[in-house]
């Protein structure tokens, strides 16, 4: 790319926001140019504002700690500053709903980490690998809108990312039925042991509103676009429930799954880790190599061991065996503010921009 993008992320101060700004550092494509925040934030530097709350393992980028502030609300200042944004606003969703549509009305794509636009029916919720032709619903979106080049496009819930990529890999055995549990990391509510300290050593066992989307997303996901909209999948059938641990990065799903067709362990294991997509076919910056990787070892995947395989952008699966009750079972784990959050939503602009979807201004 001669020229890099022009990048603003809404939200930047809180920690999917700060994940984004470290992933971008010397991003080949892309480069931060704006920062945007609460009004309250506004008007100070990034390094000011985020004062003593970076919660990165890497220091703040240099190119981003002078860099002023601007509301969130003020719209077409932040637009015009920029070729497209990151949205990770933390406000209700009706507001987001409604700041993301405002973007993109002034003609700026919006690549976003939250939930509020992941029902639209024209907005599509991707993961590169699996479902990147959701994309075409854009141009649909975008005669709604009434836009030529501004839109709306999400990532998926964090919780998924480690069993629906096995979906996608084991489509022609036609999974039927899953019973998943997952284990989520603190950084999924945005905390460090620092500043909840009372998860150590304790297991919360409700995670708001995270079992219907752990339950429902992957069916959009699979699904498929219909008449300029996105139709989500009849099957299968998920029922999930949803715990916190005393982890900071990492989800892991315990998975037991049913098949319309019967396959060998052989077979399953053979599907993951040749399973590619979009993003490996067109060497994306952010792309793994290898999207899945099977682990034979009896005690893996482990959080300590395997949340960074592929810089964080892969998935672990391991554990995968015969079940009494049903066809088998498995365990599966993938970075929730890498794969999960950031890292998700801008392999998703890196395909947007692949496809032609994102551009200079």
């Amino acid at each position: 790319m001669e020229q890099k993008l022009k990048v603003g992320i809404l939200g930047a101060t809180g920690m999917v926001g700060q994940r984004f700004i470290s992933l971008l550092e010397d991003h080949p494509w892309f480069e931060v140019v704006t920062v945007a925040a609460s009004p309250r934030s506004a008007g100070k530097t990034y390094e000011e504002a985020v004062g003593d709350r970076w919660k990165m393992d890497t220091p703040m980028p240099e190119a981003v700690k002078k860099l002023v502030v601007l509301n969130v609300n003020d719209v077409e200042h932040v637009a015009s500053t920029v070729d497209f944004v990151f949205s990770a606003v933390d406000m209700s969703k009706e507001e987001i709903k409604v700041i993301e549509e405002a973007y993109a009305k002034t003609e700026t794509p919006v690549v976003s980490n939250n939930s509020a636009h992941r029902w639209t029916p024209d907005v599509p919720m991707v993961v590169p690998e699996i479902n990147a032709e959701h994309f075409e619903v854009i141009k649909d979106q975008k005669k709604r809108l009434g836009t030529t080049r501004g839109f709306i496009a999400v990532k998926p819930n964090c919780s998924i990312q480690s069993y629906a990529p096995c979906l996608a890999a084991w489509k022609e055995f036609g999974p039927k039925e899953l019973v998943v549990t997952t284990y989520q990391a603190i950084s999924g509510a945005g905390k460090t042991f620092k500043d909840w300290p009372e998860m150590l050593g304790n297991i919360i066992p409700f995670i708001g509103g995270e079992e219907e989307k752990s339950e429902q997303e992957p069916l959009r996901v699979l699904g498929k676009v219909e008449n300029g909209e996105i139709v989500k999948a009849e099957l299968p059938k998920i029922t999930c429930q949803c715990v916190r641990v005393p982890v900071l990065n990492g989800h892991t799903a315990a998975v037991f799954i049913n098949f319309e067709k019967k396959p060998t362990k052989e077979q399953l294991i053979e599907k993951l880790v040749n399973f590619k997509g979009f993003p490996q076919e067109a060497e994306l910056p952010s792309a793994p190599k290898q999207f899945i990787q099977y682990l034979e070892e009896e005690n893996r995947p482990q959080v300590t061991a395997d949340v960074d395989y592929e810089r964080g952008m892969g998935v672990s699966i391991g554990r995968l065996r015969e079940d009494s009750m049903y066809d088998f079972k498995f365990i599966g784990l993938s970075h929730n503010t890498v794969r999960g959050a950031a890292g998700g939503a801008v392999l998703c602009a890196e395909a947007l921009t692949a496809k032609g979807y994102i551009a200079k201004k």
